[in-house]
């Protein structure tokens, strides 16, 4: 296809019909608000189709801005830069002091986890302007993670403080929430805290032999007393 990732525009197939065109920015942009899900169809200007998952892949390579110490940067000339495994909306509610600087984003930030960081980017007022930033950080050091609702609480590590950093997002959906906290391969629950999504589906998993023990024990019960009562009555 030609021209560069950001240049192209494709039309999004919905039931049969064509929409758009939409250039790349948009089309994330649609993801981000759930308007387009990830595998839903694309048709570039030379009718080559691609899925938006597999658009949101493309073109990643790192960007400027400011990271914590340890994000990875490819070698030049490395086939990928980086894989989006996740995009989210969410608003930044809360930051602790700690070793990262974060910028004091308003209203919606974009969320995306990707291969070695979970990047942040948004924007926030500089004096009487507005401007765009970013903060990454690596995923290894992203210690734990609380589920509260649509909110989602994380601790990172720093080489600056032996606490971990805490910051705080609302992704305003449960959903969206457990998919971000399942989606960091490093990080656990924060101490005392209900199990990560998916991580609770395993643990109710492992426990239903118990709790089919139970039933069959209160039933077995019911059944006793029910052979009682009709042997007294004959």
């Amino acid at each position: 296809m030609g021209g560069t990732v950001e240049n192209r525009v494709y039309h999004v197939v919905h039931e049969g019909r064509r929409l758009g065109p939409f250039d790349r920015r948009t089309i994330i942009g649609m993801k981000v608000k759930k308007a387009l899900a990830a595998g839903d169809l694309l048709v570039g200007a030379d009718g080559v189709q691609l899925t938006v998952a597999e658009l949101v892949r493309q073109g990643q390579a790192p960007d400027g801005g400011f990271a914590m110490s340890g994000d990875a940067r490819p070698a030049p000339g490395s086939a990928s830069h980086s894989v989006v495994r996740g995009i989210y909306a969410a608003t930044l509610l809360d930051v602790a002091s700690g070793g990262c600087r974060v910028p004091p984003f308003k209203g919606e930030v974009e969320v995306r986890v990707q291969t070695q960081v979970l990047r942040i980017s948004g924007r926030f007022r500089e004096g009487l302007a507005w401007r765009e930033d970013r903060v990454k950080f690596p995923l290894q050091d992203i210690a734990h993670a609380r589920l509260r609702g649509t909110i989602v609480d994380l601790w990172v590590r720093t080489p600056e403080q032996a606490a971990p950093q805490r910051l705080s997002l609302d992704l305003q959906h449960a959903e969206s929430a457990g998919e971000l906290a399942e989606s960091l391969p490093h990080t656990a629950p924060w101490p005392g805290s209900e199990p990560l999504a998916a991580r609770s589906n395993e643990a109710a998993g492992a426990a239903h032999p118990l709790v089919w023990t139970a039933v069959v024990g209160t039933a077995l019960v019911v059944l006793a007393v029910l052979v009682w009562v009709l042997t007294r009555r004959a």
